[in-house]
């Protein structure tokens, strides 16, 4: 007789769980497919890597056993410093319009600096406005058929399917809300795109066990016999979960927002040290070499910004991978010499409750923000992009007038000077 095959022993042998071991709460599934281990036959980290944890010593210097943490064989902290960029005036959606500092979580010099002076000269021109266009949480099964016949079949069906599933998704959640079903036949699959609202979450858990719930159910009806459905996994690489990908600059995962902005002559040059019009032919300049280096978007380091306050907001760092694409557009007014700006971010999957965010110094973060409480996300989504903005102008007039070296050397290796070149600006 064959044993029945444990696929989560390994896993209960070998993890724990700290949140768990003082919790009597119900378990719940975990990500990336597991459940909470047996913590009769768990093992605790201290025992596991008792032979190792002596050459880690920084590591575990913060932890305290009072920590709530929500990892596995948890063993302590790795510290990221955390600098201040700003003040920048943002006006927006949720009823922004304040001053905000950035919490930028790095261990990269001169990135809060320069993020603090593209601030500077934003607020000194009227500061960055945004408007979220729309958001999105996406999942996306794949139904198994038998020919391509079938599966075109359900594809046509899939419309008449959409209350049942809408239903069942969320019967799962108070906040998940099913927003549309896009399907995409491959061969005798169909990949079908589920795509949520989910309140102020970023929603990555919330949509995996909304989907899981309809694909459980639908697959013992009838309807999918009739349909002669075979089998379903829970993804299929179409939702591009930490991933980049067209589809989700075509379709939001996560909050699609747009920020603008506008300097003038003055203070572009009294701050960031060039002229409107040196600035723009160096965006042009910087967008056609990307074009021919099969750039994935444009801009120069928006993903700098982006990680940063990922990290110190509590949000999925490895969702910068899906988030960090976006479209700097220059518009440059020839009588006035104002700079117009705009930049659109497609997908940010943020969120301000869930994940990260519960932990006290991501909290103070979004307290700072004041994206606490409902309609948060949003205004977290489009305060990274207003800041991303700043920090790209900066870092463009860096290359314009000649001084990103210099900047780097001065403040990443406390060089005063890389040359003796004059930092001049001719025309481009």
């Amino acid at each position: 007789m064959v044993a029945s095959f444990d696929p989560f022993r390994s896993f209960r042998r070998d993890c724990s769980l700290t949140t768990f071991r003082a919790s009597n709460k119900p378990q719940k599934p975990l990500g990336l497919g597991l459940f909470p281990p047996n913590m009769s036959t768990a093992v605790h980290p201290t025992e596991k890597f008792h032979s190792i944890l002596d050459r880690i010593p920084h590591i575990q210097a913060l932890k305290s056993e009072k920590d709530k943490v929500n990892i596995e064989n948890f063993v302590g902290y790795v510290q990221v410093p955390v600098g201040l960029a700003g003040p920048l005036r943002v006006q927006g959606s949720e009823h922004t319009d304040d001053e905000f500092c950035a919490p930028l979580a790095t261990v990269e010099p001169t990135l809060v600096a320069s993020c603090s002076r593209g601030s500077k000269a934003l607020h000194r021109c009227g500061g960055v406005r945004f408007r979220v266009l729309d958001e999105g949480m996406s999942r996306a099964p794949v139904f198994v058929f038998a020919d391509t016949a079938d599966a075109v079949a359900f594809a046509e069906l899939l419309p008449s399917l959409y209350e049942q599933f809408a239903r069942d998704a969320e019967s799962t959640s108070r906040h998940a809300r099913l927003q549309k079903l896009n399907p995409h036949i491959i061969g005798s699959n169909v990949h079908v795109n589920f795509s949520y609202f989910c309140g102020d979450a970023a929603g990555q858990n919330m949509v995996t066990i909304a989907t899981q719930r309809v694909c459980d159910r639908f697959i013992v009806l009838a309807t999918a016999r009739e349909l002669r459905v075979q089998d379903v996994i829970i993804e299929g690489q179409m939702a591009s979960d930490k991933k980049p990908s067209w589809a989700n600059v075509k379709e939001p995962r996560g909050v699609q927002v747009i920020v603008w902005a506008r300097l003038n002559d003055a203070v572009c040059q009294e701050i960031l040290g060039c002229t409107t019009e040196r600035l723009y032919r160096a965006i042009l300049m910087l967008k056609e070499g990307g074009i021919r280096n099969g750039q994935f978007g444009c801009n120069i380091n928006a993903a700098n910004v982006i990680a940063a306050m990922f990290i110190s907001c509590g949000q999925d760092a490895a969702s910068v991978a899906e988030g960090s694409w976006s479209h700097l557009t220059p518009e440059y007014e020839w009588t006035t010499k104002d700079l117009k700006l705009s930049m659109f971010f497609p997908s940010l999957p943020v969120g301000v409750v869930g994940g990260g965010t519960f932990y006290a110094a991501q909290q103070d973060s979004l307290q700072l923000l004041n994206c606490q409480g409902p309609g948060g996300k949003r205004r977290l989504a489009g305060l990274i992009g207003a800041f991303a903005l700043a920090l790209d102008m900066s870092t463009i007039a860096a290359i314009a007038n000649n001084t990103f070296a210099k900047s780097h050397a001065a403040l990443a290796r406390g060089e005063t000077q890389t040359s003796n070149r004059v930092s001049a600006c001719p025309k481009l």
